[in-house]
């Protein structure tokens, strides 16, 4: 039986893919209904990650209302600004700026509204603009693990704070290791493919007239963004004073004087910022529903309930046997726990879901709190199959050709930057881990 189950997981995973965007999610529910209903695996709430759906919506729901004000096209500005300075280190610079907006927005859709900058930066210096969009691509995906505000890494720690691992803690694990090993990503994609003058296929589109320069265009900010993207770094700085005050190790908050735990404070934090947002820029509320972020985030969110309750119903059914399994194996060799995670993300296509599936059985099976810090980046390995939204954003971007898919499928650009990144940052976490831990 464990086969014929493991092959309805695999098989819903991967029919998912196929369906694209928000199908992955359905295909995930459609696989619990056959493990329960079929196969007699019981569907406990449990399984259901509803604390990391609820970050997911809120956070998505307030970048959402300052997409509407005009912050996030002001963010965007401000990337572009940065990039045009230094062109020719555009292959360094895009991913920083990728990680950073990751980094505060606490999801990698922000990057969808970056990609056009950075190719068209690139075109304009002859740089092959696979570099920096497939690091840049890699970056945002990898900042999740260090967001403060992101649903993987809230998740993460109310697992470890028990254990002795805060919240501060884990991200002062996370923010170096996973942007040191960014940078050490866009180095080695700085030797990736032909120069683009050499590229074939760039010269036949460029002969066709099929690759364009459009130049510094003429933004004009909204009267509001600014304000817009004030109030929203003003909530994230809440919500990391408020999760510090209220931690065992520095109670600033006695424990018998808190009234909302952690995740709440977060739900909480986002839906005012998003109300002071619409309210004081006089935005429509109404059109947050129609905005490319709130449509991208949803559908994320979606995807992580039915994928997460999948992998969470599967896995815990069997938690025994993989003690059998791979216990000794995790317990002599920590860092394989990387190469499953690594394997994991890649199907199951989120961070946080990987992160709800996977890390209580390991820390059940008997992987220690550090270990499990030190190899959370390799949940961030959505660049392998090129199905995930903004690496099919970036190809599409692309108008030389450069930021390519292969006719062998995973022999595309982002390969070779993303594994270097995922590999370094599980190195660079076992490293950072030894001192603060």
């Amino acid at each position: 039986m464990l086969s014929v189950e493991l092959l309805v997981v695999l098989g819903a995973i991967f029919f998912g893919a196929r369906l694209g965007s928000i199908g992955i999610g359905f295909a995930g529910g459609a696989g619990v209904l056959i493990l329960t209903l079929f196969l007699g695996i019981a569907a406990k709430a449990q399984n259901i990650p509803i604390d990391v759906i609820l970050i997911m919506m809120s956070v998505i729901s307030c970048i959402a209302a300052m997409q509407v004000a005009g912050g996030l096209d002001y963010l965007v500005h401000i990337a572009e600004k940065i990039l045009r300075k230094h062109p020719e280190r555009i292959t360094f610079l895009a991913p920083i700026v990728t990680y950073i907006l990751t980094f505060f927005a606490g999801t990698g859709h922000t990057a969808f509204s970056t990609l056009p900058v950075i190719a068209e930066v690139a075109k304009e210096q002859g740089i092959r603009p696979s570099r920096p969009l497939s690091i840049a691509v890699v970056a945002s995906q990898v900042a999740i693990t260090a967001s403060p505000i992101s649903a993987a890494v809230v998740f993460t720690s109310g697992l470890l704070e028990p254990l002795g691992v805060g919240y501060l803690q884990l991200l002062a694990c996370m923010v170096p290791s996973t942007f040191l090993a960014c940078m050490i990503g866009a180095f080695v994609a700085n030797f990736i493919g032909k120069e683009l003058d050499d590229d074939p296929i760039y010269q036949e589109r460029l002969k066709q007239g099929l690759v364009k320069i459009k130049g510094v265009g003429n933004y004009i900010p909204k009267p509001s963004a600014k304000r817009s993207v004030i109030v929203f770094i003003f909530a994230i700085l809440m919500v990391a004073f408020y999760a510090t005050a209220i931690s065992d190790k520095v109670g600033l908050i006695p424990a018998d004087k808190i009234t909302v735990p952690r995740n709440e404070a977060i739900v909480l934090f986002m839906l005012t910022a998003a109300t002071i947002i619409i309210a004081t820029t006089k935005s429509n509320a109404a059109e947050v529903l129609n905005t490319s972020t709130f449509k991208s985030g949803m559908s994320a969110a979606v995807c992580v309930l039915g994928v997460a309750w999948l992998g969470t119903t599967f896995v815990n059914h069997h938690v025994d046997g993989l003690k059998l399994l791979v216990g000794d194996l995790l317990s002599d060799y920590p860092w394989t726990l990387a190469v499953m995670l690594f394997f994991a993300s890649m199907l199951l296509y989120s961070q946080a879901a990987t992160a709800k599936v996977l890390f209580p059985v390991a820390l059940a099976i008997g992987v220690s709190p550090s270990a499990l810090v030190a190899c959370f980046g390799a949940v961030s390995v959505m660049f392998v199959l090129p199905t995930y939204p903004t690496l099919i954003a970036a190809v599409e971007m692309d108008d030389t050709g450069s930021t390519r898919i292969g006719k062998y499928v995973f022999n595309h650009p982002f390969i070779v930057p993303g594994v270097t990144t995922i590999v370094t940052s599980v190195i660079f976490g076992f490293i950072f881990t030894s001192i603060i831990l």
